[in-house]
């Protein structure tokens, strides 16, 4: 996966170095970094090469950052390397979504041991650098909206699939066909291996971002993404414009406070909000095409 590192430099009271640290931190996260350190003089910061966005990062700054603070940086590349890979090596212990649904490490589990139908969905992950295990609030947000719909026979459109557990769920649940996309080449492919490790056919994955519809002419009943909120924003049009009239728009990734700018961009493609649920801090809006 290929990453730039923002050096951050803060100058501010020494008393205000961690509370500005929090803040521009924040602000970075909105511009699409996911990954922070602090240095002797501020933070580091490391975002996806094609999610950089300089205008959308110094806007964030400008709103963030207090009065007489200052906030100087510059980006450098860093080299192409698996950032999970400790993460991966360790594993994850069992994650319950629900009484229904547990995500287990790929890795380190013998799936042999699940032979048989208890009544409950066991979806192995095996995550190579991909996001997307069921750790994260917003993942599980999610896939408790899928558990929570009939998705037999229908079709759904997975946006930043990552390790492609969104899709593998639905698949399970009784859709019919998957199409997902991811910005990285790692996750793509990632995504492909765990649906063979968990049995499930027709997931399809491009490579790319949103851009990668314009070729796709078909649309879906059911379009996911769980990516930041400026890429939701962005990327609206897109959604709207490959979700069948009367499917259903699932957004995740972004702030409770993020809603109300997300409701009205999708206001303003014709899509109506059906409700907004929450874990902690994090959100997750549904939205119907009429």
């Amino acid at each position: 996966m290929k990453y730039y590192v923002a050096n951050f430099d803060i100058e501010c009271a020494d008393e205000l170095l961690q509370p500005a640290r929090e803040l521009l931190s924040a602000a970075a996260c909105e511009a699409g970094f996911e990954a922070f350190e602090d240095t002797d003089n501020g933070i580091a910061g490391y975002v996806q090469r094609p999610l950089y966005d300089k205008e959308a990062l110094d806007a964030a700054i400008a709103d963030y950052m207090p009065e007489g603070t200052q906030v100087t940086y510059n980006i450098e590349e860093v080299p192409d390397q698996d950032w999970n890979q400790g993460w991966e090596d360790q594993g994850f212990e069992p994650i319950g979504v629900s009484d229904h649904l547990v995500i287990y490490d790929a890795k380190h589990t013998d799936m042999s041991m699940f032979a048989g139908d208890d009544g409950v969905m066991r979806i192995f992950i095996e995550a190579r650098n991909a996001f997307g295990t069921g750790t994260h609030q917003t993942t599980r947000m999610i896939l408790r909206r899928l558990l929570g719909m009939d998705l037999t026979g229908k079709s759904v459109l997975d946006c930043g699939c990552g390790t492609g557990i969104l899709g593998i769920v639905a698949l399970r649940l009784g859709a019919n066909r998957v199409l997902g996309y991811d910005i990285d080449e790692w996750s793509s492919e990632n995504a492909k291996h765990n649906a063979a490790l968990n049995g499930v056919e027709n997931l399809d994955v491009l490579l790319g971002d949103a851009s990668v519809l314009d070729g796709v002419k078909e649309e879906f009943d059911v379009v996911i993404a769980n990516i930041n909120r400026n890429i939701l924003l962005n990327d609206m049009t897109a959604f709207r414009s490959h979700l069948k009239t009367g499917g259903r728009l699932i957004l995740s990734g972004f702030y409770e406070t993020d809603v109300p700018m997300l409701e009205q961009a999708a206001q303003s493609n014709g899509l109506t909000i059906i409700d907004v649920v929450t874990d902690g801090e994090w959100a997750c809006a549904m939205f119907e095409c009429k």
